[in-house]
């Protein structure tokens, strides 16, 4: 357990983004960080439609023009710097934020009193 979920060079502008899980307020939550115009942005891996992940196989959580994020089962999509619905079945509700941080070459939490327990290089 800790704070670091990725080395920075795992996540590239339009590319795959890293899923882990977070404990957050005694709740075990999936997450994924991605990186979008050089800043890596981290949500809550749930689509406000429906109580599902946005990827549906593999940490790819982009749609076709790299845009936006999208959730592969019901296409709601969503801003990749605020997490605010753009389109779809979302209903004008937004993805949930996690604070993080990059230092010295690696993707960190910065959410007070949450703790990574998993990410992908751990499974």
């Amino acid at each position: 357990m800790g704070c670091e979920i990725c080395p920075t060079g795992a996540l590239v502008d339009g590319g795959d983004g890293v899923e882990f899980e977070v404990l957050k307020n005694d709740e075990v939550l999936p997450a994924f960080a991605i990186r979008y115009r050089g800043v890596v942005y981290a949500y809550v891996n749930r689509c406000s439609h429906m109580d599902l992940r946005l990827n549906f196989l593999h940490s790819y959580f982009y749609d076709l023009e790299k845009n936006s994020l999208i959730c592969s089962t019901h296409g709601a999509l969503y801003d990749p710097e605020t997490g605010q619905c753009r389109s779809g079945p979302c209903n004008g509700l937004g993805l949930l934020p996690i604070n993080v941080r990059e230092t010295a070459g690696k993707v960190n939490l910065a959410e007070q009193g949450a703790v990574v327990l998993r990410n992908e290089e751990q499974q």
